[in-house]
């Protein structure tokens, strides 16, 4: 074989291969995934997470608040006008892969002074250029065009399982905070009977005034908790509304307690599951394929350009005789651009893209270990909660039981007051702790929807368009 036809063989084999799409880089081995969680899990957790998981929690206020928040909640709003941005671009690396037509007229009237000759010249013409994709830089620009979009759709699921999660946690807590302060306002009700009590004994001479010191003293710093609790409550129901999309001024839910809300024991399924199961992973995913995309067509950048250009149009100096085959012009070309020096700037453009492509690898990998840390720590939580929540409901109603005795042996004299204020502390610390327990393990909960994705799969958005989805992607 001739040398020179070899070479340039192997010249061209070399040029189109550097223009084909490549593989995109293998992102976690099944090997690097463990095969179960290992937190302890919550007694009988056998229920699989669904879509409308906030359901579970058996409060039809809830739901309403939900949904409230879906429809206008404005962290969703932005996420939506991004993912149109996202759809836009990809429209505009779309137009890449079709041929630009341009119609132009015009009219022009000319003279000149010698010999004092005027005269008009009407024109119409028709023309159209086009870059062939030999080297598939625009099908690369369109491939990342669609995985960008792609992971703003992904990134909006991100902010809607926030947003649904946020809510329940914040409705809960503005429950358990009303349940607080009418514990604390018992408790106030509580010394004052004792210091009733207490003011009757002194009068009767069997108690010192000390002890009637000792209890407004009591009462008056058990009063100082309640506004403190009330601003929490307050400063949270605002926080909800945010979340609505509403005003905070005149915004109220109608539940005063947690009384009634459990969810059920959630089964996290097998860690490899995560991967299609959390909105955030399949984002990065989705990021990846868009930074590999650049990479290809950072590539294809250096390969020669090639154009082609057509333009056809009547000239007359008569508009009526415009139309007319004499009066036609028209010419074609064709045009192959090659860059020879650039300074090094798309050499640059090139390592920029493969830096940002392991930057998201990384991006990538990181996600997936904190999804697997998500899980395995609501798990943990929500269990140890649970046991946490089952002991200090025994030791509240002991607490209320032994208060009760000691209210009326204080009555009778048997015990003094010393003893009977740590009785009521007992009782108003172990009460006051049970809410904030139940609360906790009502967010951990929470938190374990959301590790586990809330109920969203990658199939649930798969049939979502990116624009232009009927140019297939490369791979």
């Amino acid at each position: 074989m001739n040398p020179i036809f070899r070479a340039a063989s192997v010249v061209v084999l070399v040029l189109v291969t550097a223009g084909c799409s490549t593989t995109p880089p293998v992102l976690m081995k099944s090997e690097e995934l463990p095969k179960a969680f290992t937190a302890p899990m919550a007694q009988g957790a056998q229920q699989p997470v669904t879509m409308g998981w906030w359901k579970d929690y058996a409060s039809p206020e809830l739901s309403s608040l939900v949904e409230t928040a879906q429809a206008g909640n404005l962290d969703l709003a932005a996420a939506a006008a991004r993912v149109q941005q996202a759809q836009a671009q990809t429209g505009i690396a779309t137009s890449a892969l079709f041929p630009s037509i341009d119609l132009s007229a015009g009219a022009k009237r000319e003279g000149s002074k010698v010999p004092g000759t005027t005269f008009n010249t009407f024109g119409a013409s028709l023309g159209a250029s086009y870059e062939l994709d030999f080297w598939g830089l625009a099908q690369d620009n369109l491939r990342a065009a669609r995985s960008s979009a792609r992971a703003a759709i992904y990134a909006q699921n991100v902010v809607q399982l926030t947003t649904d999660a946020s809510v329940a946690s914040t409705y809960f807590a503005v429950l358990a905070l009303r349940e607080r302060i009418a514990i604390a306002k018992k408790n106030v009700e509580a010394a004052k009977r004792i210091l009733a009590v207490t003011k009757a004994k002194v009068v009767n001479g069997l108690s010192s005034n000390l002890d009637l010191a000792q209890q407004n003293a009591l009462v008056a710093g058990q009063e100082a908790q309640i506004p403190a609790l009330e601003e929490q409550e307050r400063e949270m129901r605002y926080a909800l509304a945010i979340l609505l999309g509403r005003a905070p001024e005149g915004f109220d839910v109608a539940a005063r307690s947690l009384e009634g809300i459990s969810a059920a024991a959630i089964a996290p399924g097998l860690p490899s599951s995560l991967l299609q199961q959390r909105p955030d992973i399949a984002e990065a995913d989705a990021t990846l394929l868009a930074a590999h995309a650049n990479v290809d067509a950072a590539r294809a950048a250096f390969l020669p350009a090639i154009g082609l250009t057509g333009n056809g149009g009547y000239s007359a100096t008569v508009i009526s005789s415009l139309i007319n085959p004499s009066n036609l012009a028209w010419d074609v070309g064709s045009s192959l651009l090659q860059t020879i020096f650039d300074g090094g700037r798309l050499t640059s453009q090139r390592d920029l893209a493969v830096a940002q492509e392991k930057e998201m690898i990384t991006g990538y990998r990181k996600t997936v270990l904190s999804a697997l840390s998500d899980v395995e720590s609501a798990l943990g939580s929500s269990a140890s909660l649970a046991d946490q929540e089952r002991l200090t409901t025994k030791q509240a109603a002991s607490a209320n039981e032994a208060f009760l005795i000691s209210e009326v042996q204080y009555r009778e004299g048997v015990i003094d007051l010393l003893t009977l204020l740590q009785v009521q502390q007992t009782l108003f610390s172990s009460q006051d702790q049970l809410v904030q327990i139940k609360l906790a393990r009502l967010q951990a909960d929470v938190g374990l929807y959301r590790a586990l994705g809330g109920g969203w799969t990658v199939a649930a958005d798969a049939g979502k368009p990116t624009r232009n989805s009927f140019m297939p992607l490369p791979y």
